[in-house]
């Protein structure tokens, strides 16, 4: 008996042993999963807190349209124009630590539009023709993209219905309109800076001429390359397919048409405000200015607003040329006018191993021309001679 006790003594001393075993993993793992949980709930109350503690957000609005109010509201720029004022008004809500309040809409201007504007009645009212003249913003630049560097809201979004709502409720607190006030005292006094939004009337000009002190290195604080950059995903989408295709490759930007056109003076001499353009942007000038950048056999990807067929193809002597039109099958689809075109281009170009410029944005690019790209009001007669030997 005393043996057959035993045996059954030790098979339950086992088995408890195991239980004791398994419920003291348990309880442990129990234990880390309830302090996961404690920690997360903790560290988002934690965080919903500090939202609740921080001063509702500021909001910077600068008008309708870009460059309007102001001499531009009756007329369109190109979208080299239309950025430089944009990026300005980014600069100043970065500077001030505000929202951006982005127009919902860019105009589109008809020269630099080969899909032309949507014919309208005679009959139409401002809006219809400003929407027919006009693309969305946000078919151009990925805002959200955008707002990692700079918060921006459009001015068709709800979120900028409320702003407007808040404000008034705030009367003189909310909201304030300034004109010919410097940023640096928008950002100092308390008189603008506490408000919930100010309403900037910028330069009559354009946007642009609140940062005439671009020439000032330091004083910039969004380089050229940003809204290129922040395009539409659709758009950076077409683009890097595109490039996936060219493989290997170099860009050039070839800045043509309206850039080289003259006016005669009264003795009936034809003048030019780039001089040297017209010629250093010719195939036969260019297979000279880019040999020692471009060796031969690379596959060069050329941007252009020149119309003429065939005009680069000089070019195709020493190169493999590629253009957006060969990718119909990718654009066609997807282009609906020419900013988001030359917008698909300029991230091409951005990608080529070497990108030459028309003109220079910063002394180390590499240009076509070293005619200044500023419009120095100099009217001169254009030289065709040939400066400099391959």
């Amino acid at each position: 008996m005393a043996f057959h006790r035993a045996s059954k003594a030790k098979p339950k001393s086992a088995r408890s042993r195991i239980l004791l075993l398994a419920a003291a993993v348990t309880a442990i793992a129990l234990l880390f999963l309830f302090s996961s949980l404690l920690s997360t709930t903790v560290s988002k109350a934690n965080l919903l807190q500090r939202r609740q503690q921080q001063p509702f957000e500021k909001y910077l609005y600068w008008g309708t349209r870009i460059d309007c109010p102001g001499k531009h509201c009756g007329s369109c720029e190109g979208l080299g124009h239309q950025e430089s004022s944009l990026r300005c008004a980014l600069e100043e809500a970065l500077f001030l630590g505000r929202t951006f309040v982005m127009p919902s809409r860019m105009c589109i201007n008809p020269i630099h539009n080969k899909k032309g504007i949507l014919h309208h009645s005679t009959n139409a009212s401002s809006e219809e023709l400003w929407d027919a003249s006009s693309c969305a913003m946000d078919s151009l630049y990925d805002t959200e993209l955008m707002s990692d560097t700079v918060p921006v809201i459009l001015d068709n979004s709800k979120e900028w219905y409320r702003v407007l709502s808040t404000s008034m409720k705030l009367g003189a607190r909310g909201v304030a309109h300034v004109e010919g006030v410097s940023r640096f005292e928008l950002k100092e006094n308390s008189r603008y800076s506490d408000l919930l939004l100010i309403n900037r009337t910028a330069s009559p000009l354009s946007w642009f001429m609140e940062c005439k002190d671009r020439n000032n290195r330091s004083a910039i604080m969004l380089p050229y390359s940003f809204l290129p950059s922040m395009a539409a995903g659709k758009l950076r989408d077409a683009a890097e397919k595109i490039k996936a295709l060219l493989g290997d490759y170099d860009a050039i930007h070839v800045r043509r048409g309206d850039k080289i056109k003259t006016r005669k003076d009264r003795f009936g001499v034809a003048r030019s405000l780039h001089p040297h353009l017209d010629r250093d942007t010719r195939p036969e000038f260019m297979l000279c200015r880019i040999a020692k950048w471009v060796p031969p056999g690379r596959t060069l990807f050329i941007a252009s607003n020149e119309r003429t067929p065939g005009f680069f193809s000089p070019l195709s002597a020493r190169y493999r040329l590629a253009y957006s039109s060969n990718y119909s099958h990718i654009l066609d689809p997807l282009i609906e006018n020419n900013y988001q075109l030359f917008m698909i281009e300029r991230l091409i170009m951005m990608g080529g191993k070497t990108f030459i410029r028309t003109f220079k944005e910063d002394e180390t690019d590499l240009s076509l021309t070293d005619d200044p790209k500023k419009n120095t009001k100099l009217w001169q007669i254009p030289v065709y001679n040939v400066d400099e030997t391959c």
